[in-house]
């Protein structure tokens, strides 16, 4: 007869592999796929967005070129691509939102929330990166992922702008829409061109950076 201590026990019931359903299975990754979508907000999520909303509402007013009425082909969006990368899809969108009634604020035009939930729709379309793959603060970031990015910033554009502003603009201020339809259009132009243009070689670059820091740690 062979005698088994209770360490031996636990230690074999501790290494045992632990066998999940298919229901439990599914479970854990829809949690997994929230987590990403909501992001970590901890203190420098918190930091990052707030900093980069003020950063887009000064570069909404100051940081861009008029293309129409209240439209401008801005860097702002430069910020949105950042606080994406860094954080995810709800840090984006919040700090996409929030600028851009700082930029209202600035601007002294008035507040416009149509536009501003407008951006954050925009800024939580951007933010998606991590939902595909695509783990900036890793270092991972490749062709698959650019080409992913240029259909989510055409859609996202075309529902935040296209569908999602011109309503809101008639729900809350009863206006006239044929103005705000050649805005919307404006924006999705200039705003597409800011994204794709600028933000594709931003992502490489700060994905590259990051797996040059990713690289560094493991060796030290």
């Amino acid at each position: 007869m062979i005698a088994f201590s209770s360490a031996q026990l636990y230690n074999e019931k501790r290494n045992k592999p632990i066998s999940l359903t298919q229901e439990e299975k599914v479970s854990m990754k829809e949690k997994s796929k929230l987590s990403l979508l909501l992001g970590v907000w901890n203190t420098k999520t918190i930091v990052g967005v707030a900093i980069g909303a003020a950063l887009f509402g000064v570069l909404m007013v100051f940081g861009g070129i008029k293309v129409f009425t209240n439209t401008s082909l801005t860097t702002a969006m430069v910020v949105v691509v950042v606080v994406a990368g860094m954080f995810g899809p709800l840090p984006a969108a919040v700090a996409a939102g929030i600028g851009n009634v700082i930029a209202d604020l600035i601007g002294g035009w008035g507040f416009w929330f149509d536009w501003s939930i407008g951006n954050f729709v925009l800024g939580f379309f951007v933010g998606l990166l991590p939902i595909y793959g695509a783990k900036i603060d890793e270092g991972i970031f490749t062709v698959k992922h650019a080409i992913i990015y240029v259909i989510t910033v055409i859609v996202g554009n075309a529902v935040a702008f296209g569908l999602v502003t011109p309503l809101l603009t008639y729900l809350f201020y009863s206006s006239e829409l044929t103005v705000t339809w050649m805005q919307a259009f404006s924006a999705i132009i200039s705003n597409g061109a800011v994204l794709l243009i600028v933000g594709i070689p931003f992502l490489f670059l700060l994905a590259n950076r990051n797996a040059k820091k990713t690289n560094l740690t493991k060796e030290d």
